[in-house]
């Protein structure tokens, strides 16, 4: 089929990048995004995520003509949906913001149009979202009553990028490609062709809704090893740093870093897709999740007692998103660590963090002070690293020695 128009609903951390990669290699994209601020910013040629090289790349394709973006869906040959997939507060799969995108193209759809589906989902949400595309377009056919014949293909294309390298990841890594038919896949392939000089693989949409689910879930199981070994080092006073080191001098043994929890908008989330699909099968997978749920609470716990031998604690703690040195908020266990030790008034809570501008509104409300890392260290008494970002790890022990530090991340143990 013929692509020279693509809409990409959805402006986010996958949807911008990719609007502006596709855009980059000479395709027109119409971006489109409920948030008029983030359409206002990206119209001006700057972005309002933070992605290294991801403003240049904005810059030049708004200058040329190649990316524009609107509030509303527009007539496109292909729509890439980009949208959050979060999970409600019973840990089931929320496709509000899926079927909301539905509902903004429907209107625009015509026959021969591609509509692929980006968002990681549960499995059988591509298939309800052709769903209920056929429902608000009664005058067309879907691959799911139409087969080969059907007036819009339908495909799942899962993004599998890292936060810091969206932009070579987005070009040189495999993609899956479940296609609701056979010409529903091809058109998909003609679509990334565009821009993947990695493999287009061809299965259908739910083994596709799988494979991400699985490469996610296969993370947060071996983090979860690396979590409940970090507590078991805790408690038969073993350096779990060193340990990890040694242990992976063995020519098979791979074990991951601990941490504070799991965050970000993927590991955090993706497993509890499969344990609400398979309840019963699920054990292992759950557990994990349990495992690494419970890792911010026992933080805290470390905390609370370092707070206890001072009369005024003041706690440095170092990093706020889920990963190093990224501004990404979502499902951080750090923020979950610093919002429970402000809710149990620990003490002073001093937030460092070098890649947003303010707190979120929920710590800022709850007493947190956002403070500089030359400030912090300078104030505090209990440091407590949350997230190794490229500036922490400049840290010498001078500059901690009269700390309490509690470290997540073993950043002073490297040093």
């Amino acid at each position: 089929m013929s692509i020279r128009t693509v809409s990409v609903i959805g402006l986010g951390y996958i949807g911008l990048p990719t609007a502006a990669v596709l855009a980059s290699s000479g395709v027109n994209v119409i971006g489109v995004d409920v948030n008029e601020q983030a359409v206002e910013i990206i119209n001006r040629g700057d972005i309002h995520i933070v992605e290294p090289d991801l403003d240049q790349v904005v810059r030049q394709v708004v200058s040329n003509g190649k990316l524009r973006a609107t509030t509303q869906a527009e007539a496109a040959d292909a729509f890439m949906v980009a949208v959050p997939t979060p999970f409600t507060s019973d840990r089931q799969p929320d496709l509000s913001y899926i079927q909301s995108a539905a509902q903004a193209i429907a209107p625009v759809l015509s026959r021969g149009n591609l509509v692929v589906l980006e968002s990681t989902s549960p499995v059988g949400a591509t298939e309800k979202m052709s769903a209920w595309l056929a429902e608000l377009r009664p005058d067309l056919t879907f691959p799911q009553n139409a087969g080969e014949e059907a007036d819009v293909l339908v495909a799942h294309c899962p993004e599998r990028v890292l936060p810091g390298h969206v932009l070579r990841e987005l070009v040189e890594n495999d993609r899956v490609i479940g296609g609701m038919s056979k010409a529903s896949s091809e058109a998909a392939i003609a679509l990334y062709r565009n821009f993947v000089k990695g493999d287009c693989l061809v299965t259908n949409a739910r083994t596709a809704e799988m494979a991400k689910l699985t490469e996610n879930s296969f993370r947060d199981v071996n983090i979860a090893f690396s979590n409940e070994l970090s507590i078991i080092c805790d408690e038969l006073d073993i350096n779990v740093w060193e340990l990890i080191q040694l242990a992976n001098r063995h020519p098979r043994v791979n074990i991951l870093n601990p941490g504070p929890g799991v965050g970000g908008h993927c590991i955090a989330v993706d497993p509890w897709f499969i344990v609400s699909s398979a309840p019963e099968s699920a054990r292992l997978i759950r557990t994990a999740r349990e495992i690494n749920d419970y890792k911010p609470e026992y933080v805290v716990e470390q905390v609370a007692r370092a707070a206890e031998a001072f009369k005024e604690p003041v706690i440095a703690c170092l990093g706020l998103s889920y990963k190093a040195d990224i501004d990404d908020l979502r499902e951080s266990p750090a923020v979950d660590v610093v919002a429970e030790l402000a809710a149990r008034n620990t003490g002073k809570l001093l937030a460092v963090e070098p890649n947003i501008d303010t707190l979120p509104t929920t710590l800022a409300e709850s007493g947190v002070q956002q403070a500089t890392l030359v400030n912090a260290l300078a104030e505090a008494n209990i440091l407590l690293v949350l997230v190794d970002h490229m500036e922490f790890k400049q840290l010498a022990p001078e500059d901690y020695a009269r700390l309490v530090v509690i470290d997540t991340r073993g950043l002073t143990n490297a040093s």
